[in-house]
């Protein structure tokens, strides 16, 4: 028999970027378990409505996640407002798409200041606390793109590739103390992030709840590889055991490949520009802007 679920009713968790997406579900389905939330973003106004919209005494605060400086004001003002945290979830990040010989520096150094250098500041500001306190569980999430290469995703996959990396690097430092890590890595996600992307074969698109279901579940029972769908992970392990000429083959089969790469752009107009100058009121009425894709 397995262990039995850990509660996580009382406990103290925050979430960067939480206004929206995966960072807001994630919030919301702590909060119905009883967990005491902050969520960070850089869109403070939208933060506060999601907090006061999620109630149960979520806290919004401003954060950018390039910053160390704010990451650490973020991290003590939650503290001060919810009590020493047992849960950081590193949810920050973007993903501006395009050929990789299209793609401008100004585009790749944002997706590595947010997608690399967020999680690391998350990461060494809150590990020291959770070893001083003997718990903590730090949960990082990654992409189904940090364990293979997509064309039309080049830098975002080498992004999270970094984040699994780095996700398993400092759970084998740990393994000796009560500080869990997990590794989230989701497949299509239905949120503005994956705006105009193309369906591939046998992996459904999931929504942002799938996503939360998943982190509140490694929450009550630790673990690191967090697939969603779950089927992800049968599929990555049989990928792992073949040539490379054969998970190639399987690739074009799904059509894994043309997922990014053959995205709709003008589907896609009102996140890149966002992402891409981390203005936060820019829509998709906005009128496009070179972002390198």
């Amino acid at each position: 028999m397995g262990k039995e679920p850990r509660s996580i009713a009382g406990k103290a968790a925050a979430i960067t970027g939480g206004a929206r997406g995966i960072g807001a579900a994630t919030a919301e389905a702590l909060v119905r378990e009883g967990t005491r939330v902050a969520i960070g973003d850089l869109d403070l106004e939208r933060a506060e409505a999601t907090a006061e919209r999620l109630g149960g005494g979520t806290v919004a605060l401003e954060l950018d996640v390039t910053d160390r400086a704010s990451f650490e004001r973020f991290v003590d003002d939650a503290e001060a407002a919810l009590g020493p945290l047992d849960v950081l979830v590193n949810n920050a990040g973007i993903m501006p798409i395009g050929r990789f010989t299209e793609e401008d520096d100004v585009t790749a150094e944002r997706m590595v200041d947010i997608n690399c250098h967020g999680v690391l500041y998350g990461m060494k500001i809150v590990v020291p606390r959770f070893e001083a306190r003997g718990s903590g569980h730090l949960v990082n999430i990654a992409s189904t793109a940090g364990k293979g290469g997509f064309p039309g995703g080049a830098t975002y996959c080498g992004t999270k590739h970094f984040v699994v990396g780095v996700s398993e690097a400092v759970r084998a430092e740990l393994r000796e103390t009560e500080v869990e890590v997990s590794c989230v890595m989701p497949g299509v996600v239905n949120t503005e992030l994956a705006h105009g992307l193309v369906e591939g074969r046998g992996v459904e698109k999931v929504e942002p709840e799938d996503v939360a279901a998943e982190i509140v579940s490694a929450l009550k029972q630790p673990r690191f590889d967090v697939f969603v769908p779950r089927s992800i992970g049968p599929i990555t392990k049989v990928l792992n055991v073949l040539p490379r000429a054969g998970r190639e083959a399987v690739a074009r089969f799904l059509k894994a490949d043309q997922i990014l790469l053959e995205a709709d752009q003008g589907a896609r107009r009102g996140y890149e520009q966002r992402a891409a100058r981390s203005e936060p009121g820019l829509e998709a009425q906005d009128q496009p802007v070179k972002t390198g894709v």
